[in-house]
């Protein structure tokens, strides 16, 4: 039985980054408030799981809410925190039926207290899932996990636990946020911007990037599995020839 998304079963990638972008654009264009454009993007979010779970994808990770993000208009960061909250109530029997593993990544402190509780409960209540890992990146900033991570090394070298001569490219991916996972094999940007917005910065050295003009909450399981085919035609030669 071939793969809906059309890739054969050696070339499907092991993790998904997807930065999703374009909420506020795809709003605007149509005379929406921006909430409508994030509320339509929780949509495809849910197509973009969908699609990992029917082609085999076994981690996926969704660039969610930035560090930077803080800085918007705080009725626009009161709402999406709602939005999230408000998500996760909507879809946590979803997760637990489509056997789905929830993590986050990312300073979780700073969320406000009821979002964040409800992000720990579905945290805990799908721990034992194993069809898929979904890691909802919020609060994230990448040089904040690599600077996390440098401190936490520091830490051990002046406790005398470990010797700075044991600091190697393994050390440091131990104390990342997403340590025990599989670096992406591919990163999605929506909304054809052309950068990478301090995401997973360590992780992606070698991941393959395919941008589509597409807004986020026009991103469709179609378009998922036709950027797995994009990717699935590279040669990845990781430096060599």
């Amino acid at each position: 039985m071939s793969n809906p998304s059309g890739v054969i079963a050696d070339k499907i990638p092991r993790h998904i980054a997807v930065i999703m972008d374009g909420n506020g654009r795809w709003a605007h264009e149509r005379g929406l408030p921006r909430m409508e454009g994030h509320r339509r993007g929780s949509e495809s979010v849910r197509a973009c799981t969908a699609g990992c779970l029917e082609a085999g994808v076994p981690y996926l990770t969704l660039y969610a809410f930035s560090k930077e993000n803080w800085q918007r208009p705080p009725d626009e960061v009161k709402s999406l925190m709602n939005l999230l909250d408000r998500f996760l109530a909507e879809r946590i029997a979803e997760i637990m039926e489509r056997n789905i593993r929830l993590q986050a990544i990312g300073h979780l402190q700073d969320l406000p207290d009821k979002a964040r509780k409800r992000l720990d409960d579905a945290i805990a209540r799908s721990a034992g899932n194993t069809a898929l890992t979904l890691t909802l990146a919020l609060s994230y900033s990448a040089r904040t996990e690599i600077t996390d991570a440098a401190r936490s090394l520091a830490r051990d070298v002046q406790a005398g636990k470990i010797q700075p001569a044991d600091i190697d490219e393994e050390a440091l991916s131990s104390r990342l946020y997403t340590a025990g996972q599989p670096d992406p094999d591919l990163l999605i940007r929506t909304s054809g911007e052309m950068r990478i917005s301090n995401f997973l910065l360590w992780q992606i050295s070698y991941a393959e990037i395919v941008v589509t003009a597409k807004l986020w909450p026009e991103f469709t399981k179609e378009d998922l599995f036709a950027a797995m085919r994009e990717y699935a035609g590279r040669h990845r030669r990781y430096g060599g020839i």
